[in-house]
């Protein structure tokens, strides 16, 4: 495990793919499809099937204009994502990282874990699910199998993304295939199925559903997702690449989730064509709408290939899911840890609540969760809607690329759309909760939890908007700029600070430092130790890496002054920031030179938040080495 020493999304298939390599043009073209149809397998998961199942048995075609909605939604949105990760060369986390305070931004990480999470815990029991329909594999047995994927994703990586991409699009080729097959069985009436794309809502049960629709259809984490494999292309960075670039990928993107769309709404179609019109409207289970296909609709097909397409969409939408958590623990922590290590930890967090569930309750709770995973995922929607929409309206840093006026309108109407009926959503689960106990504390804790999830949102929607006024204000007014023009001279830097982790980053600081210093100044070299017990006892620790740091900063110190400089070297302990800004105001620097880390035991970038949190605890002035 170890912090990244690098600003590159998904670094090891960074700009992998160079378009311009192709042999001719339509090769080119279709160098940058791909990513979309990555994302688009979110929108065909297991979850998506038992919302649409329950949808369609239950109200017939009523709700296929929410898969419609839904999916004009997830264009827009996912459009946005692309833009962002195209022009600014970040994914949605990061880009979070580096707007919000780090206390949102932990919370904002956690709640995407969790919405990863959820849509890993559908995955796992679509597979499950699939196999026990197929083979007639326990539950329990298929639930454990399911962590045997990894190995698989693993391979795939090492094969590059165009493989990797060929095989998740072989697996959409198998769902949609097998769905076609499927209409063919269940001979719907097309003119009744017209007349679901008016919208209604009959009651409170079909908002329920079409709240999960809407959860399975827009995921948070491929928002995340998508912001990031647009950067596996390698292109220019001038205007008219980045434009060709965003058409190319807005290209891709309806292609991809047209094809989701037509699968979710043959799901639902066949849900309504096959139980509503036959009067089974409780037909919520995978395992039950597997069962009363094949008598249904005539054929012992039409059961093993909702069980094959099963498999495929569970397996399909486990890969992106492992993608996405790689992107947001890197993106908000820029933590790396080891991509094996990364995948059980993602399905374990699935995997153990559904073993213990099945241990409890059997397998007829199974569904219930699909459903509640849905729900969750659409309740975590709006913390990732919400920057995405600010970020590609901030024209400071998209340029000419940032979103018009008509269509920031349009982004903020989805916006207002996802927000209102999550909120509506969650403050009814909130009253069923505390109608549900009677224990003071466990009421305090959900009050608790429910005004932290709202506190969140309100940051989330107006600290960009606050920031841009801060920053809109420092400026130097018209009326001021004589004065300012005339202000008097600058005393040179007499003691200069050096930030130093022993890594070749020491190299910038050190000429850059030289540039800056006059011979007769003072050179404060910093470094902070990070191994364990300088963590817990401070300067009382006399560990090995105590010593080896002791010993190259008297390195350092010899360097300086066979240059010519005075130079003392000092050691800090515990919080990094803190001591650094302890050491320049006691030994009154006037000038702090800090360059990035590449010290594996450092616990964050020193160009990161160490100089966020330095330079609010010290007044003088910070150079940035890079």
């Amino acid at each position: 495990m170890s912090q990244t020493n690098h600003d590159n999304s998904l670094q090891e298939v960074h700009q992998s793919i160079d378009p311009s390599l192709a042999s001719n043009k339509w090769k080119k073209v279709l160098a940058f499809f791909g990513p979309a149809y990555l994302v688009s397998v979110g929108y065909m998961d297991p979850g998506n099937w038992a919302t649409d199942i329950a949808g369609g048995s239950a109200f017939g075609y009523t709700l296929i204009w929410v898969l419609l909605m839904s999916n004009l939604m997830a264009l827009v949105l996912q459009s946005f994502s692309a833009r962002l990760g195209i022009v600014q060369g970040r994914d949605l986390a990061q880009c979070s990282r580096a707007v919000y305070p780090q206390a949102v931004n932990f919370v904002l990480y956690i709640f995407a874990e969790i919405a990863i999470a959820a849509c890993d815990l559908a995955e796992v029991l679509g597979m499950a699910i699939g196999l026990n329909l197929l083979f007639g594999i326990p539950m329990l047995w298929g639930v454990l199998i399911t962590t045997l994927d990894t190995v698989l994703l693993l391979y795939l990586q090492k094969l590059g993304m165009r493989k990797l991409e060929a095989f998740i699009i072989a697996l959409i080729t198998v769902i949609g295939g097998c769905f076609l097959v499927e209409l063919f069985f269940a001979k719907p009436v097309w003119g009744d199925v017209a007349k679901g794309f008016v919208p209604s809502i009959p009651n409170s049960a079909a908002l329920y559903i079409a709240i999960g629709i809407i959860g399975a259809t827009i995921m948070p984490h491929n928002l995340y997702l998508h912001s990031s494999l647009v950067q596996t292309r390698k292109i220019n960075r001038d205007d008219k690449s980045i434009k060709r670039a965003l058409k190319l990928n807005n290209i891709d993107s309806a292609i991809a989730l047209n094809i989701a769309f037509l699968v979710n709404a043959a799901i639902l179609v066949v849900g309504g064509a096959v139980f509503y019109v036959h009067g089974h409207h409780d037909v919520a289970s995978l395992q039950d709408a597997h069962q009363l296909l094949a008598p249904l609709m005539g054929s012992k097909w039409a059961s093993y290939l909702f069980a094959i397409a099963l498999i495929a969409a569970g397996q399909s939408s486990t890969i992106t899911g492992t993608l996405a958590g790689q992107i947001v623990m890197e993106g908000y922590l820029r933590l790396r840890i080891n991509p094996l290590v990364r995948r059980l930890l993602t399905r374990l967090l699935a995997i153990v609540p559904t073993v213990i569930v099945i241990l409890v309750a059997g397998d007829k709770m199974l569904n219930q969760m699909l459903i509640f995973s849905q729900v969750l995922l659409s309740m975590q929607l709006s913390f990732a809607v919400i920057p995405l929409v600010h970020f590609v309206s901030d024209k400071q840093q998209m340029g000419k690329f940032a979103l018009t006026l008509k269509t920031k309108i349009v982004a903020w109407l989805v916006t207002a759309i996802i927000v209102a009926l999550n909120m509506k959503l969650f403050f009814e689960t909130v009253a069923d909760w505390l109608r549900g106990t009677n224990s003071l504390i466990v009421q305090y804790l959900i009050m608790s939890g429910a005004l932290l999830v709202l506190i969140v949102l309100a940051i989330t929607f107006f600290y960009p908007f606050i920031l841009k006024r801060k920053e809109a204000h420092i400026n130097i007014h018209k009326n001021d700029a004589a004065q300012a023009l005339g202000a008097g001279n600058v005393a040179p830097f007499r003691k200069i600070a050096l930030a130093l982790d022993f890594s070749d980053k020491d190299q910038r600081v050190i000429q850059y430092t030289q540039l800056l210093a006059p011979k007769d100044s003072t050179l404060i070299l910093i470094h902070i130790v990070e191994s364990a017990s300088a963590k817990l006892i401070g300067d009382e620790a006399q560990d090995l890496e105590t010593r080896n740091d002791q010993e190259h900063l008297a390195e350092y110190e010899k360097y300086f002054i066979d240059k010519g400089f005075q130079a003392k070297g000092i050691l800090g302990f515990r919080n990094r920031s803190k001591e650094i800004a302890r050491i320049i105001n006691e030994n009154n620097c006037d000038l702090l030179v800090i360059g990035s880390h590449g010290h594996k035991a450092m616990g964050d970038m020193l160009f990161g938040e160490t100089i966020n949190s330095v330079r609010h605890l010290v007044g003088i002035p910070i150079f940035i080495a890079r």
